[in-house]
């Protein structure tokens, strides 16, 4: 062989032995350290008014890194850590849709069987409607109500409506679109489908997914009920309430099971949920190999269902094509990959569980227990740029400008909109007093005191508060409890006599949780 094709053949080893050592060097770099996740964390907590963060990452089948930073109790200094609990709030849907997963898998029930076969009861306002509604209409958000419809029933919390009261009551609220045609996230479907879960399998919903799912795979996480002792490491609730970093003692987790459940009422720590991100990865098998749930229904549960719009960041910031919800899931494609992911809102309780299977069965999960999305969309996006091999961006700055722009833009859409009120009213406040009543959220007083007219819902008992005087019959509903940040204008009708007849409201902050669904209550005074 002439020195020619030995350097040929020199040079086409090197190659071949150093690729895949390039390759794996380069896989490296994409996982970001253990010191990396602290810093963007820690980050994270110190801009977005948030206490703690706890996360877990799989990849590979295997646990990367469990994990917690910052408070979990700023009063006592307790720490967050790997194993402290937080309310995980919608990615809870992904449990009720494998609930119903392990049900099919039984053949005690199928997707697409009628839910009046299960709940004779259920009824939409549309009857046609109600005939055709399956269990995976409910898990799909597209039945034609409008984003969060009825959700007043379910917070804030507690609630004093029972889950058949809620799916009673469904039958009161309209329509906005015609059904299956276009995506309103809703929340009541959700325990609707817990009541198929119970119904079809003879137990209630709690013990069902905990003892179908969350004990068979050693979480260490609650559906329902928890005992005292089981309460020793848990995140308090927080928000920034008039300037001020506040605990949220209405959304803490007391032990106690809500109405809100099979929508919200889950309660995980980032190592169990480690363990259901490894699980979902894993087509439905356990890291110990305890099978759950198929493959089939773990696909099932996965595939796209209701077309969701991409706007124009998602676009620009995740080269995005595609969006749509499937069962408990969002699904959509970001750098070129495909990614399941959901996520929990509630006040001082906050989640983000993204799974990526074309990344080795990448998954990452972001608790938090402050009010601000942006702790974990920034700790999210940081995280899975590093494992997409994007180029590095700061997040946490990224986010927090756009919420500053995003402030300064409503304030100068109010001052634009230039509605002020007088401060007075029409009449005397005598004339509003009364008791008030709504198809599905019930009965509230308007009542007369010395200091002013108070509203206080009966079932809501949390509704509470002051009607300030604003314009002609318009009051605005000050909440005794300030924590709600939805404060709403409550304006009163007359009938063809010039009598006050009835009260319609809506949120004064259009930014405001959309769960506030004061724009769907329609009151007609009962006598005053």
């Amino acid at each position: 062989m002439n020195n020619v094709m030995k350097s040929f053949f020199i040079a086409l080893l090197i190659a071949f032995v150093g690729a895949p050592l390039s390759l794996a060097r380069a896989q490296e770099e994409r996982v970001p350290t253990p010191d990396q996740i602290k810093a963007v964390s820690e980050a994270a907590i110190a801009a977005f008014d948030t206490p703690g963060i706890a996360i877990g990452i799989v990849q590979g089948g295997k646990v990367y890194f469990v994990g917690g930073f910052g408070q979990r109790d700023r009063q006592a200094d307790k720490p967050v850590d790997g194993d402290t609990l937080f309310r995980i709030a919608s990615t809870t849907k992904a449990f009720t849709s494998a609930a119903l997963a392990v049900l099919v898998d039984e053949g005690t029930v199928r997707w697409d069987d009628r839910v009046i076969d299960y709940l004779p009861g259920f009824r939409m306002s549309d009857p046609w409607v109600t005939r055709e509604f399956t269990i995976r209409d409910l898990l799909t958000h597209r039945s034609g109500l409008g984003r969060g419809a009825g959700d007043l029933m379910l917070w804030p919390e507690p609630s004093g409506f029972s889950r058949d009261e809620i799916i009673f009551n469904l039958r009161h609220l309209q329509s906005v679109t015609s059904f299956r045609s276009r995506y309103a996230y809703d929340n009541l479907l959700y325990i609707v489908a817990g009541e198929v879960v119970a119904r079809a399998s003879g137990t209630s919903y709690e013990n069902f997914v905990q003892t179908r799912i969350l004990d068979p795979l050693g979480m260490g996480c609650f559906a329902g009920q928890i005992e005292k002792k089981n309460l020793r490491n848990v995140a308090i609730p927080y928000g920034l309430i008039e300037d001020k970093i506040q605990p949220i003692p209405r959304n803490k987790i007391s032990g106690a099971i809500t109405a809100s459940q099979p929508a919200g009422g889950l309660v995980c720590n980032a190592r169990g949920m480690a363990t259901w991100m490894l699980t979902q990865l894993g087509g439905g098998k356990g890291p110990d190999g305890t099978r759950i749930f198929s493959k089939k229904q773990r696909n099932e549960m996965w595939k796209s269902q209701t077309i969701l719009r991409v706007s124009a960041l998602e676009r620009k910031l995740d080269n995005t094509h595609f969006k749509t919800y499937a069962l408990g899931w969002r699904k959509d494609d970001v750098h070129g990959y495909e990614v399941i992911s959901h996520t929990g809102t509630l006040s001082g309780m906050q989640a983000y569980v993204t799974l990526v299977p074309e990344l080795d069965n990448l998954g990452i999960v972001v608790l938090n227990n402050g009010s601000n999305y942006g702790a974990r969309n920034a700790v999210t996006q940081s995280l899975l740029g590093a494992f997409m091999g994007q180029p590095k961006r700061d997040w946490v700055a990224f986010y927090h400008e756009r919420q500053l722009a995003a402030a300064k833009r409503n304030q100068a859409r109010k001052k634009a909109e230039g509605w002020q009120g007088s401060g007075t009213v029409l009449r005397p406040l005598d004339d509003y007093k009364g008791l008030y009543k709504d198809p599905w959220f019930g009965k509230v007083d308007i009542a007369k005191t010395k200091k002013g007219l108070r509203f206080l819902a009966h079932k809501s008992v949390n509704l509470k508060g002051w009607l300030e005087p604003f314009d002609q019959n318009t009051f605005i509903v000050r909440w005794d409890n300030r924590g709600f940040g939805a404060d709403a204008y409550a304006r009163f009708e007359t009938d063809f006599k010039g009598n006050i007849a009835g009260l319609t409201m809506r949120l004064v902050d259009e930014g405001a949780d959309f769960s506030f669904d004061f724009q769907d209550l329609n009151f007609t005074r009962i006598y005053d």
